[in-house]
């Protein structure tokens, strides 16, 4: 370990014994950090805590992986040609979000150790570093557990003692059930005694039972929704399946941890612009005086990302290289309701399919919608920095029978004066310009040259917010059949994004799921959910007669029919995204990935991930 904290490695040079009073060979070194200087200092201890946050695991984050949102249902990859291969994926590889990192936990328990052998540290210091540490390792190996299923649980320094038998060194799988029982026993243990109170970037005892709200969910999911596949993916030593029997344990501790942080009254959901729709992009994007938030990675000048330099709208771009990279999907559109709680499938058509609807302005398509579909998505009519996107597939002329489709360059003009083009498309095969319809807005820094390369982006990436654990605990009370309970959590979460009080009197788990999906998109949410309901080889079945297994685009054009009621009004198409290939394919390997090979080979006890 010591060797992490060497900056450099000094040469030697003899001196004779008498050029000089003092060895020079037995002077402290200038430019290495011992160990003894490091775990009794508290300044670099936070230093090393704040490497060791850095190396949290992620599968999407602003700098980790978020391409991979456009590799399921809520977006399509609309950049750089390079990049077209995300639209094109025959099926998910088993390997896909494998994990098998012990550095991490190496260093952790290593700090562990030298922190609670500290001298110079006081007990309140050692305290609090030490139940900081196991919070980062127990998050670690939730990383760990809902892409691996069991894995082994290493506590303490695996030291080898070159007696050529290593053996006491391989430490087999535990159960799933066991890994998820380590994180709630590791919050229980450490929460009353984490510092940090009041910080969002550093955990706190609010961060650890916002960890246990999420682990104990899942555990939950994965023991009663497993269990109800026709053939229940399991290990014969439980390395993966948790018994049935222990659904309901699970549902009850995620309830009562995300209820202590609700009852505590030190967050809430947050309601700082009277905009709906702006009061949603700013619950996730404002970092002062936000309630909402639990724990976020920051950023800041000199820690910057390039996540809106590669995301911006067309137009707005402020460099000219790579903007418009994942563009949000059809399919999550309609996934947001209308505010008198009717579904959200968009109204093109006629009721009897006869004819088109004509709309005055494209944004009128989405009036009346959940305000949090303006506070993730940039749909036609609306606008972000306040520029409009100009979002215009083409025109569509009457010939007297019916319509033709005219579509041209960006921002091009048609011959009657008026757009044919917009400067946003779509466009249904230029790169950097959507070709779905939409842009996305969430995690879009609303700061002034945060899409250009000589500043970029400090927007932080929010890993807990409060609206999250009222939907863990809105899903847990309804698993434990404490369906008042759950409508109560749910309709807090609703009444923020424009529906009125107490907008549901029943709920059910599918509805639920919705409101999971459309308050957390592009928040690393989506897959994990559908893994651990165990219906992601339904929703992604590789059938290009299902509709949730490819991906839609809304595509609006002028009228052009001079003389009727029509002219100059807008219809929208829908149709498969034109640069989507492959519809997409889960297969029952997928919910655990396997274990690279190398691991197995170096450590025979490990049991392979089922169908691998």
């Amino acid at each position: 370990m010591k060797n992490i904290f060497k900056c450099i490695l000094l040469g030697a040079t003899l001196f004779s014994a008498t050029s000089c009073e003092e060895d020079w060979l037995d002077r402290e070194p200038q430019t290495i950090i011992t160990d003894e200087q490091t775990w009794n200092d508290p300044q670099i201890i936070t230093a090393v805590l704040a490497n060791f946050y850095n190396r949290l695991p992620a599968h999407q984050s602003l700098t980790v992986g978020w391409q991979a949102f456009a590799e399921y249902d809520d977006a399509l990859w609309s950049g750089f040609g390079v990049d077209e291969w995300r639209n094109n994926l025959p099926n998910y590889g088993y390997d896909r979000w494998r994990l098998w990192d012990y550095g991490l936990i190496r260093d952790i328990n290593l700090a562990i150790e030298n922190i609670t052998a500290s001298t110079s540290l006081t007990e309140t210091q050692k305290s609090e570093f030490v139940a900081e540490l196991r919070f980062l390792r127990a998050y670690n190996y939730f990383e760990l557990v809902k892409r691996m299923g069991g894995v082994p649980l290493v506590t303490t320094q695996l030291i080898y003692d070159f007696s050529g038998d290593p053996t006491p060194l391989q430490i087999p799988r535990s159960k799933e059930e066991e890994v998820y029982d380590f994180i709630s026993s590791e919050v229980e243990a450490i929460k009353d005694q984490l510092g940090n109170t009041g910080s969002n970037t550093r955990a706190n005892k609010f961060t650890a039972l916002a960890l246990k709200s999420r682990a104990m969910l899942y555990a939950g999911s994965l023991a009663k929704y497993n269990n109800q596949l026709a053939a229940p993916i399991t290990t014969p030593g439980g390395e993966v399946g948790i018994p049935a029997a222990r659904a309901e344990g699970y549902f009850q501790e995620s309830l009562e941890a995300s209820k202590e942080i609700i009852n505590s009254g030190a967050y809430s959901l947050y309601q700082g612009n009277p905009d709906l729709g702006e009061n949603f992009y700013e619950a996730i994007a404002k970092k002062s005086a936000n309630p909402e938030v639990i724990w976020a990675q920051d950023f800041a000048v000199g820690k910057t990302h390039f996540f809106t330099f590669d995301n911006i709208f067309f137009s707005a771009r402020e460099d000219n290289l790579s903007p418009s990279a994942i563009t949000p999907s059809l399919n999550l559109v309609e996934s947001y309701e209308y505010l008198d709680g009717s579904e959200g499938t968009l109204q093109t058509r006629t009721a009897d399919n006869s004819d088109y609807i004509y709309y005055e302005n494209p944004e009128d398509i989405f009036a009346n919608k959940d305000a949090r579909l303006y506070g993730t998505v940039i749909y036609p009519g609306s606008s972000f920095r306040g520029i409009e996107a100009e979002i215009q597939a083409g025109v569509v002329v009457w010939n007297g029978s019916s319509y033709e489709v005219v579509e041209g360059p960006l921002g091009s003009t048609y011959t009657d004066g008026g757009l044919l083009t917009g400067a946003d498309g779509p466009r249904r095969s230029q790169l950097e310009t959507t070709n779905t319809g939409f842009y996305l807005r969430k995690y879009l820094d609303a700061q002034a040259g945060a899409g250009s390369r000589s500043q970029l982006s400090t927007m932080w990436w929010v890993r807990f917010r409060y609206a999250e654990v009222l939907l863990n605990a809105a899903e847990a009370a309804l698993e434990l059949e404490l369906e008042d309970e759950a409508v109560g959590y749910v309709n807090q979460v609703r009444e923020r994004a424009g529906f009125g009080a107490n907008s549901l009197s029943s709920l059910t788990i599918e509805r639920l799921r919705n409101e999971r999906r459309v308050e957390l998109a592009f928040e690393d949410h989506r897959v994990w959910d559908v893994k651990r309901w165990r219906i992601a080889h339904e929703i992604w079945d590789g059938s290009a007669s299902n509709p949730d297994a490819s991906v839609y685009a809304l595509y609006p054009y002028r009228v052009i029919r001079p003389g009727t009621p029509q002219h100059n009004k807008y219809i929208f198409m829908k149709m498969v995204a034109p640069r989507f290939v492959s519809p997409h394919l889960f297969r029952l390997g997928n919910y655990y990935s396997s274990i690279d090979q190398v691991v197995i080979n170096n450590n025979p006890k490990i049991v392979r991930n089922p169908f691998h």
